[in-house]
């Protein structure tokens, strides 16, 4: 064993099944790094691509603090974002666990009642889990909470990054500042993450008013150069399915498409050009979604379709090849999925890109030149998450029975996000549950009120359970088998006829759909089915579109371009041949139509449309990478459309704030609204949807006339 200074830091009985039972010749350099300060109690980020050893890194200290300290009862909570993550690390833990005597259970919404009942009588030392099920364990007066978590000590948060962007990561947070009350001790806190854009800050916020040392371990990983990076252009799904069916057969490859139904569409097409083709997403049942992972685990030459279900750290066995169609929404994924491949010694990680269209040609061709530039997007958690306090609230109500009208901050108070809210919106949500009756007050003291029973109390409280809103979709069943999942707009029939679905690949004639129990009941059909997922568009970040700009500026991104590709990012820089680096433009075209091309994003474009008033289209939607004007409108009307706003002393960032449409209809979207006042839901709601630094961007930058001939 090599590396021995840091190993022998181990305990004697971790090294000795390391080396005798795991057959390990030495720890990976990650490994290494971590066993210093995992040993010394101190908060840590551990970055490192997929399989690069983050879960040994963690679990390996962890298991010998808790021999050399000994540890008693639930001492470990490993936290996934996922099921399918906590299903995929249980069988390594146990055996980790299991060489030194420890024990490792699992408690997630699939897990039984009689196995939850076993984990309570008998706890395990380390517990797989999510934030719902440790939320579910708080809540319950059968899991005896105080019992359950007296004795933790640690905690290990896989894949952190996917809980910090958004409201699941204040949430996790949440859980874990209850749990620490119990136990009554502060909490060892190890995130596990790909790389990030802050990790220093992603550390800082996963361990908030802690006087530990952290420490992120981050050892260098392989150069952007080391990757076989292509790009190509097909045009359509259609003419990918024939690249993807026709390149690289007898191999494993792995294959990402950013919806579900071209997920379900791609797969359909390589099937019918006779390439063994497997399918993975979120709407799959579970049983189908493990049967076509393990199916795929064990072939050769086949093909799994996936949209990001498979991105995080799932093993579905050695991959060839990766292909993305069209591109991700962020260089984070991309790295994501490119470390799925080089895996085995002497193999190259790789990628190739198929474009469909010509929005995913850009974006391609922007995230590429980012990724070599060397950036990575940083984890920014969403702003004012007022509807989290206000869940948080009536857990710890359910959870105590009643508590103090202040008693909240001796649980909460360190949480960093309420810590940050102003003391006056905090009472006055506070003040509007107990009017509203979703608590009631009774001498100061704070419990469940009739109306809170009545929205949330279905199922036994599952509602209250997590911070998102589901999709309200059907059960799609074929005899006893469940499918999948679909959105109720696929039942809404185009013609006359049967309605016919596409999922798992397949097409299914629909026989009788079952609306009070959310169940479609199908056969197979020889006829290409469709399916429906309502999903809005992606918010491309301000730095891509950026990237977009210069690529059609300055040319190819510097990656690997087929000749395809080559000719259609020549035919795209000449039909966007006025575009500069360093300004933006408003571009009159020859039918008299006019746009700002300010390449800012969504959120920022949202926010400039609403600021431009009569000088936007009526009616336009806004894009990612420019805004809709009234035919004829040049680029004087935007500047002194600005310019007005300016000599009215509006500052920018409360332009940008106030100028976000949030609505009624919007408010609804937010789960937990219905506790809010509408001023409060509303502000969340600005908050996260403007981007207040791209507006000021495009409000310095030059601004340019175009008139196309």
């Amino acid at each position: 064993m090599t590396g021995r200074p840091a190993f022998e830091r181990l305990h004697p009985a971790v090294q000795h099944h390391v080396v005798n039972s795991l057959g390990w010749r030495s720890l990976r350099p990650l490994q290494e790094q971590a066993v210093g300060p995992v040993l010394a109690g101190e908060h840590v980020l551990l970055l490192a691509p997929t399989a690069g050893g983050k879960t040994e890194a963690a679990v390996l200290p962890l298991l010998s603090r808790m021999l050399a300290e000994g540890w008693r009862g639930l001492s470990v909570l490993y936290v996934c974002p996922i099921k399918a993550l906590l299903n995929n690390a249980e069988p390594r833990l146990r055996t980790y666990a299991g060489l030194v005597g420890r024990r490792v259970d699992r408690w997630h919404g699939d897990v039984g009642a009689a196995r939850r009942r076993a984990i309570l009588r008998e706890r395990p030392d380390l517990l797989l889990t999510t934030p719902e099920s440790i939320e579910v364990m708080l809540v319950s007066a059968r899991s005896e909470p105080r019992v359950l978590f007296q004795d933790v000590e640690a905690v290990v948060i896989d894949e952190l990054h996917a809980f910090a962007g958004d409201d699941r990561g204040w949430h996790l947070l949440a859980v874990l500042e209850r749990v620490r009350r119990l136990a009554g001790r502060e909490i060892q806190r190890l995130g596990l993450s790909a790389t990030v854009g802050n990790p220093a800050a992603l550390l800082e916020w996963l361990a908030p008013a802690s006087r530990r040392p952290r420490r992120v371990v981050a050892p260098g990983g392989e150069a952007t150069g080391s990757a076989s990076v292509q790009l190509d252009w097909t045009g359509s799904l259609r003419n990918a399915a024939k690249v993807v069916s026709a390149l690289h057969r007898g191999e494993k490859r792995l294959v990402f498409c950013d919806s579900r139904a071209r997920v379900e569409a791609l797969a359909a097409e390589l099937r019918q050009r006779g390439t063994e083709t497997f399918v993975s997403h979120s709407s799959l049942g579970l049983d189908e979604r493990r049967r076509a992972e393990e199916a795929f685990a064990q072939g050769r030459d086949c093909v799994i379709v996936a949209t990001s279900t498979l991105e995080l750290g799932i093993d579905v066995g050695d991959l060839d090849r990766i292909v993305q169609i069209d591109a991700p929404a962020t260089i984070a994924a991309f790295l994501q999925r490119l470390g799925r491949t080089g895996r085995r010694p002497g193999a190259a990680r790789n990628c190739l890109f198929l474009a469909t269209s010509d929005d995913g040609f850009l974006r391609a061709c922007g995230l590429l030149r980012l990724w070599l530039d060397g950036y990575v997007e940083p984890v920014v958690p969403p702003p004012e998450p007022f509807h989290v306090f206000a869940q948080q609230l009536l857990a710890l109500a359910l959870q105590e029975g009643r508590i103090g009208r202040a008693a909240w901050r001796d649980w909460l108070g360190e949480m960093p996000a309420f810590r940050a809210m102003a003391r006056e919106h905090l009472d006055e949500i506070v003040d509007f549950m107990v009017t509203r009756e979703i608590l009631h007050e009774d001498c100061g003291m704070l419990s469940l009120g009739v109306e809170g029973e009545r929205a949330f109390g279905r199922r036994h409280f599952l509602e209250l359970m997590s911070v998102f809103t589901s999709e309200p979709l059907f059960s799609v069943r074929h005899g006893r088998a469940e499918l999948g999942l679909v959105h109720p707009l696929s039942f809404h029939a185009r013609r006359a006829g049967p309605v016919t679905l596409l999922l798992a690949g397949r097409s299914w004639e629909v026989s009788h759909v079952d609306w009070g129990r959310r169940a479609a009941f199908v056969n197979p059909a020889t006829e290409k089915g469709r399916s429906l997922w309502i999903g809005s568009g992606i918010p491309l970040r301000f730095e891509l579109c950026r990237a977009i700009r210069g690529v059609l500026a300055e040319g190819a991104p510097g990656v690997d371009l087929s000749r395809r590709a080559r000719s259609k990012l020549d035919e795209t820089r000449d039909a966007f041949s006025w575009v500069e680096a360093g300004d933006t433009a408003v571009v009159r075209e020859r039918s008299g139509a006019s746009r700002w091309w300010t390449f800012a994003g969504l959120r920022a474009n949202t926010v400039l449309g609403e600021l431009l008033g009569e000088v936007r289209l009526a009616g336009a939607r806004e894009e990612n990478l420019s805004i809709r004007l009234r035919d004829g409108a040049g680029a004087g009307d935007v500047k002194e459309r600005l310019a007005g706003l300016a000599r009215a002393a509006r500052a920018d960032a409360d332009a940008a704030q106030d100028a976000f449409p949030a609505n009624d209809d919007a408010v609804e979207s937010l789960k937990f609204a219905a506790c809010l006042p509408r001023t409060l839901a509303l502000r969340t709601l600005r908050a996260r949807g403007s981007d207040r630094e791209a507006v000021r961007a495009c409000r310095r930058e030059p601004l340019r006339q175009v008139v196309l001939a």
